[in-house]
């Protein structure tokens, strides 16, 4: 109980931001609140919070404890809320790590409308096209659009994209359009340089036989999104995924090239820690998203490939 005590104290100082305003809402004296955190740091053997006559502050192991001691009782109120039979109001903090252009093309809309039915859900996002370490960086949920390599993770499938080479109607006046995959060698290449192995297109005819390309080099860029734009002013040639090249290429901002031949696809999962206790706010918003983008993905309907 005693601990317990000590890490809701903790939390409660640290969002008041001060000793007298947190020992106000919880209805105890500002000593008791003292006590509790110097039993709690020397419990643990190490400081959490700077304390000064004018301000507090989280040190870095602070603000670390700080994360998990928020989830702790967020996971604790959304098991009593269970026990108390109001298991549909879901509670509590959700952190959540996708690559920047899908997180902003499509993740945001499908959390929009899962905050609408949980209200009581609070997201902590991360748009970033690298690859997050879900333990180390305490995210409960990351989507990631890649092939998997063995992990001790938990993943559940949501989608699979096409990828699609296209460039501009105005590049393809300027530098022919390819006929073969051999005429690619020629051509302006707009790089996503996130992509994992060796720089190369590789493309499959009816033969089903590889064929292995590699362009010009013109632009390079981490972000996909930025990629279509270029490739919408003419810049190069792009073999993006239908998600983020979808609308150009319904209004003919881009045009697709070599239609006989195809890409491998990509999917994206959600992927979690295993654990035993998963908390219900993890398994909503994991069949949630595999709800929404169950079948073919919007993106890919009625698209001109």
């Amino acid at each position: 109980m005693a601990r317990f005590e000590e890490l809701q104290t903790f939390v409660r100082v640290v969002e008041a931001g001060s000793l007298t305003a947190a020992a106000g809402q919880l209805g105890i004296a500002k000593s008791a609140v003292s006590r509790r955190l110097s039993e709690l740091e020397g419990r643990l053997g190490a400081q959490l919070l700077r304390r000064t006559t004018r301000r507090l502050s989280l040190t870095d192991t602070g603000r670390s404890y700080f994360d998990r001691a928020q989830r702790i009782l967020a996971d604790v109120a959304e098991a009593e809320a269970a026990v108390s039979q109001a298991h549909d109001t879901l509670q509590g903090r959700l952190r959540v790590a996708a690559p920047l252009s899908f997180g902003l093309l499509h993740l945001g809309p499908a959390i929009t409308e899962f905050m609408q039915y949980h209200p009581r859900v609070r997201f902590d996002l991360d748009f970033n096209d690298r690859q997050v370490d879900l333990l180390a960086e305490d995210i409960d949920v990351a989507i990631r659009i890649a092939r998997l390599e063995d992990s001790s993770l938990v993943a559940r499938r949501l989608w699979s994209s096409r990828l699609v080479l296209c460039a501009s109607p105005a590049y393809l006046r300027e530098y022919g359009i390819p006929a073969t995959p051999a005429d690619l060698a020629s051509h302006q290449e707009l790089v996503y340089t996130n992509s994992p192995g060796p720089r190369q297109w590789i493309l499959h005819g009816t033969d089903d036989q590889p064929h292995r390309v590699r362009a010009q080099e013109r632009l390079r860029s981490n972000n996909g999104d930025f990629l279509c734009r270029a490739a919408v002013a003419g810049q190069g040639v792009l073999l993006a995924p239908t998600f983020i090249v979808h609308e150009p290429l319904r209004s003919g901002e881009l045009v697709p090239l070599l239609p006989g031949y195809t890409h491998a696809e990509i999917s994206a999962y959600a992927l979690y820690p295993q654990t035993r206790h998963l908390s219900q706010r993890v398994r909503a918003f994991v069949k949630f998203l595999a709800e929404r983008f169950a079948g073919v993905p919007y993106w890919d309907r009625d698209l001109p490939v």
